[in-house]
């Protein structure tokens, strides 16, 4: 009898612990929990029914009613990197994250039932409104991602009237364009019972054609540029030229000015000396005839001169004889 009662004792007791351990339930701060009956979501979920919110223990029926744990904490989605053209056709690579969380799990429970599923659609709706967005705005709204910030440019390497060096201005920028992706996905994921908290570009890369065009672009920016120098220095090279010739032939004209001016006072002052010289008196000046013949002689007459003269010529009086003739 004592054995009977002991036995039943213990079958009471272990059914007892089954079923309490069938029965109750501890919900984490982290989860989110909502109850099953054969599969069907019975109730409300835990973060919207005040008995159950907090954390803790937690009864529910034996055996027939299961529990569904889901994260409540903020989740994080990093999908691939995708390639995508822009509005003037360069084609980039887009790398993108997200930050998301469970706002309905009854929802999320019945559409997705798990985090791989959720993933999968945040790839497709994410990736879907990145394309739109980046293929409705140009390369440069990508890249820059403040709106008012005005690009350094150095005024040295670019002309008063030219477009070098500048950027063309922009209208929204990154950081608009990813609010933009958020707004457009936000309204899609929440029929799953997600909440998207914020979506932010983590890398854009070039294609190799692309970077390919950009050094292209940016040599050809360069050329023009050493162009522009080269033709301003041969500009300024002629311009040195010019005025080393025009100073040069200024100073070779005043310098053979002075010099004839030099020749023709040394001239007339040489020629006063002779005139002196020569005239004052009647030996001097038959002398200075004399010279001055010979002189025509040594000028006209060579070895293979042939000269005729008349018998009264005064070139050849000499060659007669040197007295000169007397005077009548």
């Amino acid at each position: 009898m004592k054995v009977t009662s002991i036995i039943l004792s213990l079958f009471v007791l272990f059914v007892g612990i089954l079923i309490f351990s069938s029965s109750a339930y501890t919900v984490d701060q982290t989860e989110q929990v909502f109850i099953t009956e054969f599969g069907k979501p019975v109730g409300n979920p835990i973060n919207s029914d005040p008995a159950v919110n907090e954390a803790g223990l937690h009864f529910k029926k034996p055996f027939i009613q299961q529990v569904n744990r889901i994260e409540k904490r903020i989740l994080e989605w990093d999908g691939p990197a995708t390639e995508m053209p822009t509005r003037d056709k360069l084609y980039i690579s887009v790398d993108n994250f997200a930050r998301w969380r469970i706002s309905d799990p009854k929802t999320y429970f019945e559409k997705l039932r798990d985090e791989r599923s959720a993933l999968s659609r945040l790839d497709d709706i994410i990736g879907s409104e990145t394309r739109n967005v980046i293929a409705s705005h140009d390369l440069i709204e990508v890249i820059r991602s403040e709106k008012n910030r005005k690009p350094s440019r150095d005024e040295t390497l670019t002309a008063a009237n030219s477009n070098l060096g500048m950027l063309p201005p922009i209208q929204f920028g990154r950081n608009s364009l990813d609010q933009q992706i958020l707004k457009a996905a936000q309204p899609k994921v929440r029929s799953w019972g997600i909440e998207l908290l914020d979506v932010q570009f983590k890398r854009i890369n070039y294609k190799p054609g692309v970077i390919d065009k950009i050094y292209a672009r940016m040599a050809s920016e360069r050329q023009q540029i050493a162009d522009r120098f080269r033709s301003e220095g041969a500009g300024e090279a002629a311009k040195i030229i010019g005025r080393k010739e025009r100073d040069l032939l200024s100073i070779q004209s005043e310098a053979y000015r002075k010099e004839q001016e030099i020749k023709g006072k040394a001239d007339a002052q040489a020629t006063g000396i002779y005139a002196l010289a020569y005239n004052s008196n009647s030996s001097a000046a038959d002398f200075y005839q004399f010279v001055k013949t010979l002189d025509t002689y040594k000028k006209t007459l060579g070895k293979d001169t042939t000269t005729i003269f008349t018998s009264n010529s005064d070139l050849f009086r000499l060659f007669k004889q040197i007295n000169p003739p007397t005077k009548p």
